[in-house]
């Protein structure tokens, strides 16, 4: 027997127009088909049509992760500080953080992420190798107070995440929990009908070696991956790296400086010389927890700070101001070069490669220098892959063009490796009897998020357009107005109901057939069964919410087809 709801009963109040300030596709139509109301920026109320979604998506992710052996739990999402502070995170979370206080002045905070915590719970629980491997996952609510929450359910400061962590005594078995993983991942993402790519990504705040994302393609995401249309190749951009290649340094012409007046910036450097900013080298200064380092990339590519902050964690980095070459005879603003700078820490993105030559800042004011030759004029202290990440770049694995593309992360899956075990000493005892640090894995799915992502990829011009394993309900039976038709819509969603198929049927008295068609299409049931002129007949129509396929059957024979 399942559910049937009576939209005369049911709480769900949809809306003709979308929301003022909605920009995102999910944002717009949940808000208008009464799944969700906005309780404050970044906060959402799921309503009943809202939360039957999202546990259904949630029973999809519980389902496949007890299939590979995992044991769900509930920890809190109050916690002490003091965990957070052993890791580092409490200062690395930085703004993110919900911090607050109880009424004996102790610290807490709302979990952003549970790592540490679970790391303790074994430590508690698991004390031999016979009690490993062990898979432990929740689904639970976590916060971050994202400064801009945008784009509805998408980008929250509270929301919806399924963690699972795995625990093994050994790097093996760390690889294998890491490939459940994975093929868990591919099948809940295809039972819920999302199109997803498989990226290598960076591990950031997580910590750990091994790290990729699945991305669910959408013009509203907010993370931007390649593709190579040549190979099978895809990563997030900042996981995108270009071989060094140096180059012979012999055959280039002395160093010779150049006067330049009012040139301090690429843009006008390249028009005063005549050249392509491509012959330059950009120089950008930056602090890094507060010292002054140069990063150095070709004059025609941007620097990502993102990808520098990853390539730099945990330290803190932050463009210089005007006040910080106050002092700095060895910098000058606008005119900076990497030769002669002793003092100042020199980072180069690989395409400034041994042997390659630069016009560049000679380090005096309106100056800059000719046949600059890296190698031979300068050395670079580290190379990092810095730039942003363009279409056309070559591709890591083969050299085609890559391409660029738009989309939501929906899950992330790290091996963590030791890192969690050692701050809080998690061993226990091998075979051998000595003691064994215990090896981790962090697994991510955005419950609401996938809720979202499924909205921006599959609604249409009239409204949602859920897969059968997700939706609300199967049917949405339409009583167009009238006593007879309302008799029969409630008479066949009774017997549906009774077979087991889960039934929304419209009988609300005074709304016209219009709204009620209206709202079917908009709430987005796969098939919708009116009770319309025929009913008299015992004649209904049944449709294709995503095709638009309509077919007039006899009551008996839809009701056959739909419980099959």
């Amino acid at each position: 027997m399942a559910q049937v709801q009576r939209m005369s009963r049911l709480m769900v109040k949809t809306l003709r127009d979308d929301p003022a300030d909605a920009e995102t596709l999910n944002h717009k139509l949940l808000v208008r088909a009464g799944y969700v109301r906005r309780t404050a920026a970044g906060i959402w109320t799921w309503l009943p049509l809202g939360k039957k979604v999202y546990e259904n998506v949630a029973r999809v992710v519980r389902e496949e992760m007890d299939a590979i052996g995992g044991q769900e739990v509930l920890l809190p999402a109050l916690l002490p500080k003091e965990p957070y502070e052993a890791s580092g995170r409490y200062e690395e979370y930085g703004d993110l953080l919900f911090r607050l206080k109880d009424r004996k002045g102790s610290d807490y905070l709302l979990g952003p992420t549970h790592e540490e915590i679970f790391t303790q719970v074994v430590k508690d629980q698991c004390s031999s190798y016979k009690d490993l491997p062990v898979i432990l996952y929740q689904i639970q609510t976590k916060y971050r107070d994202e400064a801009r929450p945008r784009a509805g359910v998408l980008r929250g400061r509270e929301f919806q995440m399924k963690d699972s962590y795995s625990f093994d005594a050994s790097d093996e078995g760390l690889a294998e929990a890491y490939a459940l993983h994975r093929a868990a991942y591919q099948r809940i993402f295809e039972r819920l009908g999302l199109d997803y790519r498989i990226v290598s990504a960076v591990s950031g705040a997580m910590g750990g070696s091994a790290s990729e994302e699945f991305l669910a393609p959408a013009p509203a995401g907010e993370d931007t991956f390649v593709d190579c249309p040549e190979c099978d190749y895809a990563a997030n951009t900042e996981a995108v790296t270009f071989a060094l290649k140096p180059v012979p340094a012999d055959g280039h012409a002395a160093v010779e400086e150049l006067d330049t007046p009012d040139t301090p910036t690429i843009e006008t450097l390249a028009e005063h010389l005549g050249v392509p900013a491509s012959a330059t080298l950009k120089n950008l200064l930056v602090k890094v927890d507060g010292e002054i380092v140069a990063v150095g990339v070709p004059g025609d590519r941007e620097v990502d700070l993102g990808k520098l902050g990853e390539h730099l964690a945990p330290a803190e980095v932050e463009l210089v101001t005007a006040e910080d070459f106050v002092g700095r005879d060895d910098l000058v603003r606008g005119y900076v070069g990497p030769q002669g700078l002793e003092k100042v820490r020199y980072i180069a993105d690989p395409r400034v490669a041994p042997g390659t030559s630069w016009i560049t800042g000679a380090n005096k004011a309106d100056k800059h220098a000719r046949n600059v030759v890296c190698g031979r004029d300068f050395e670079v202290d580290d190379y990092v892959d810095v730039v942003v990440v363009e279409a056309g770049d070559p591709c890591p694995a083969c050299g085609a063009g890559l391409k660029l593309d738009r989309a939501i992360e929906i899950g992330h899956i790290f091996q963590l490796g030791r890192k969690y075990a050692d701050t809080f000493q998690l061993d226990v005892l091998g075979q051998n009897g000595k003691p064994v640090r215990v090896t981790m894995g962090s697994y991510g799915i955005g419950v609401s998020r996938a809720v979202a992502a499924l909205v921006e990829q599959t609604a249409d011009e009239q409204g949602l357009c859920w897969s059968k394993e997700i939706a609300p309900a199967d049917v949405h039976i339409v009583a167009a107005g009238k006593a007879v038709q309302t008799e029969l819509a409630l008479d066949v969603a009774e017997q549906l109901g009774a077979a087991g198929v889960r039934v929304l049927v419209d009988d609300r008295a005074g709304v016209s057939p219009g709204v009620k068609f209206t709202d079917a299409e908009l709430i987005g049931v796969p098939t919708i069964l009116v009770a319309g002129r025929r009913s008299a007949d015992g004649v209904v129509e049944l449709k294709d919410r995503r095709s638009g396929e309509r077919e007039e059957l006899s009551v008996a024979d839809a009701i056959a087809r739909l419980t099959a």
